[in-house]
């Protein structure tokens, strides 16, 4: 499992929720971040969490020589309906059981600060932790919306940009307005490792073997068995036993 920060685990320093007396909520980020590392940002709903978002962060990690990937759980994505959207504390827990070693942290750090947008987001870490070398982390089906989200060109001057490959949108990702419009400054995969000492923009696409699980997949089949087991508590006790 992952370190849990800003939320959920007692006596730890990085977890504390209550105010500290003469401090602000948005002083005490939860997190344990020094110069010169190079830390990945993971932006999203994770709604529901799974192995397609841990393999994105893993692949990440990796490729790019990463000393921490944050996965930022945001508390209501704008782009999608809040009825939609479980609980923020509910998917804190299932992506802590994702997010797997000690280099994953899982963070409500956009509560804690009050940001709605990863481009605010990105600037108040900048400024918070200076020496530290983000890079923004997103599978390819996010960069196919990309140009959706407020200030997407400004957060693509702000940080480096690292997008794992996903199924089914390859092509759809690699024509989006991202990939267009700062496709000179598209590095090869062979050299990812140096993302995150570039001065942005700057950003890199790396295949790896696909995890076709959709969130939105999982969602759908969540609404289909409620929906079979609502039929079935309708069905009357003397239906049931002619089965």
């Amino acid at each position: 499992m992952g370190r849990v920060t800003a939320w959920g685990r007692r006596g730890s320093v990085e977890a504390r929720r209550s105010p500290i007396p003469g401090r602000s909520a948005a002083a005490r980020p939860g997190l344990l971040l020094t110069p010169g590392m190079a830390v990945g940002l993971y932006g999203g709903s994770f709604n529901p969490v799974h192995g397609g978002h841990a393999h994105v962060a893993t692949t990440a990690l990796r490729r790019l020589g990463l000393d921490r990937v944050i996965w930022l759980v945001s508390p209501q994505n704008p782009l999608k309906s809040p009825a939609a959207t479980a609980a923020l504390d509910e998917r804190l827990a299932l992506t802590a059981r994702w997010a797997a070693g000690p280099s994953m942290i899982v963070s409500d750090l956009e509560r804690r600060i009050g940001t709605r947008y990863s481009i605010d987001t990105v600037r108040w870490l900048k400024a918070r932790f200076p020496g530290v070398r983000f890079v923004w982390v997103m599978g390819a089906d996010g960069l196919a919306e990309f140009h959706r989200w407020r200030g997407w060109a400004a957060l693509a001057r702000e940080v480096p940009i690292a997008v794992v490959s996903r199924p089914r949108v390859a092509t759809r990702s690699r024509s989006s307005p991202l990939a267009r419009r700062f496709a000179a400054f598209r590095i090869p995969a062979r050299a990812a490792r140096t993302l995150a000492a570039r001065t942005p923009p700057a950003w890199v696409y790396l295949d790896a073997p696909y995890d076709f699980t959709s969130s939105t997949a999982l969602r759908n089949s969540r609404l289909t068995e409620g929906r079979l087991h609502d039929m079935e508590q309708n069905v009357s006790p003397c239906s049931r036993s002619l089965r």
